[in-house]
């Protein structure tokens, strides 16, 4: 039996939801070894990106009824947009109020950072000292203004100094710092646009 390659995976879900039939994750990965290039991203991919990005507690179960697919549908699925790298990591979102309230406080900062010389190569051995930093949580190169933007979560005031001071100093080319340190998280998300039918937004 022979299908056209850019109909595999519909023929698939579909001989699984009405036959209950399982491909393997080897026979799948067999059955297109050979194309060119990934498949683009139907519907199904996109709502399961929606939802994993919104809440990727749900147990594979769960996600498979809420998509309306078979179990095994939605694991090899989300296995093969993990592999696309469309999805970076799966992490528990931790709560700073929480955390303070169990004795753990947090202090967030914004910190825009100017370098006195922005030539690529400067840029980068910024960038990787920053990276290298635990207590940045985001790093930004941004334009115009400063030329990066980090966002710093450190246990108290002692600590963002200690971190002011191994990363935020002249040797690292830096120029000017502005600090901004947060008093209260009115919201916080990571979800991405994604093009949904108007009715799964």
């Amino acid at each position: 039996m022979s299908f056209p390659i850019s109909n595999i995976y519909e023929i698939i879900d579909r001989i699984q939801a009405t036959a209950g039939f399982y491909f393997s994750i080897a026979q799948l990965e067999k059955q297109v070894s050979n194309m060119p290039s990934d498949p683009p991203l139907d519907a199904l991919d996109l709502r399961l990106l929606d939802q994993l990005q919104r809440d990727a507690s749900l147990s594979n179960q769960a996600l498979a009824e809420a998509m309306g697919v078979s179990p095994a549908t939605a694991h090899r699925r989300v296995r093969r947009l993990g592999q696309l790298g469309l999805i970076e990591r799966t992490v528990a979102q931790l709560s700073p109020q929480g955390l303070a309230d169990a004795g753990l406080p947090v202090l967030q900062a914004i910190v825009e950072v100017t370098l006195d010389v922005q030539a690529e190569e400067r840029l980068a051995a910024f960038e990787a000292r920053a990276l290298a930093e635990p207590s940045v949580q985001q790093c930004w190169r941004v334009s115009p203004g400063p030329d990066f933007v980090l966002v710093v979560a450190v246990a108290d005031m002692a600590a963002y100094q200690a971190f002011a001071a191994r990363l935020l100093t002249q040797d690292a080319n830096v120029r000017n710092v502005r600090s901004f340190f947060a008093v209260r998280r009115a919201r916080f998300g990571s979800e991405l646009p994604l093009p949904l039918p108007a009715e799964k937004r």
